[in-house]
């Protein structure tokens, strides 16, 4: 049988400046997916880069990979995450002119 967690890493997060999640400890986990559920974007022009990081101890981050997953509508965005190790991140750059979006980010482990 397989395992699988979900953890809430935002809940409602009202954000105008760019940030990270808090981090997230998945060591038994083959893979995880980030859910990115944007519920209010404001400002013209407001835009969501995400990039998910690793770390081998929860101090220390680096990118995964090269790719950014950007959101710039209201809506539910999710992306696969395999060969991260053990810790996991989200970092955000927020965009636009007048940036403001309420957010909520989840993280699913599955063994």
């Amino acid at each position: 049988m397989r395992s699988t967690t979900t953890a809430v890493l935002e809940r409602k997060a009202k954000v105008r400046t760019s940030f990270t999640t808090e981090p997230y400890e998945l060591p038994w986990a083959a893979e995880a997916r980030f859910f990115v559920h944007v519920l209010e974007l404001g400002g013209a022009d407001t835009g969501l880069a995400f990039t998910t990081q690793i770390s081998p101890d929860g101090l220390h981050w680096c990118d995964l990979d090269d790719v950014q997953h950007r959101v710039d509508s209201v809506g539910v965005t999710s992306w696969l995450v395999t060969g991260f190790g053990q810790w996991l991140r989200l970092s955000c750059r927020v965009t636009g002119p007048e940036p403001a979006a309420t957010v909520r980010i989840y993280l699913v482990g599955k063994s």
